[in-house]
């Protein structure tokens, strides 16, 4: 997921180049705007947690666009792509990642990734809309070495679903 603090840098085109020359595919992209309902679902993981709400204000604060990756083994491959959570750790321990490169503190980390086949069938049926088959339906037919995961441009400019 690339947050709104990227966008603000002009750094989604770069972030997409680099999701394709790391092998993804991209299977579908959506734009819209994260309503406080849709974004509280999404993280709902985190409900409980201190910095929820904060997290939920700054999602919703402008536009994103949602993407459905493909490629072996993509969940994995993202999440070493993206790096540690923590950009400051980041810049030490994984130099050329995402969060290390642009992300700016926890909250503010340029991306979010599926962490797992499940999170990522539950993120696309939130974000391309339906129940959790509408993120089977992309599933389906995948082989098992394959996975999805979801990769949201926050604040990436009003463009509509038919530019995409």
């Amino acid at each position: 997921m690339v947050k709104p603090d990227c966008v603000e840098t002009n750094q989604v085109e770069s972030i997409k180049a680099l999701v394709n020359a790391s092998g993804f595919l991209i299977i579908t992209e959506r734009m819209l705007r994260l309503e406080e309902s849709l974004a509280r679902n999404f993280y709902a993981e985190h409900s409980k947690r201190e910095f929820f709400d904060d997290l939920v204000d700054f999602m919703t604060s402008g536009p994103v666009a949602a993407m459905v990756l493909q490629k072996r083994n993509a969940i994995a491959e993202w999440r070493e792509l993206i790096g540690p959570t923590d950009p400051s750790k980041a810049r030490v321990s994984h130099p050329q990642t995402l969060r290390a490169k642009w992300g700016i503190d926890t909250q503010r980390n340029c991306v979010h990734g599926s962490d797992s086949s499940l999170s990522a069938g539950r993120e696309i049926s939130l974000l391309f809309g339906g129940s959790r088959s509408t993120g089977k339906r992309f599933m389906r037919g995948v082989s098992r070495a394959y996975m999805w995961c979801t990769l949201i441009l926050a604040g990436a400019g009003r463009i509509s679903h038919e530019e995409l």
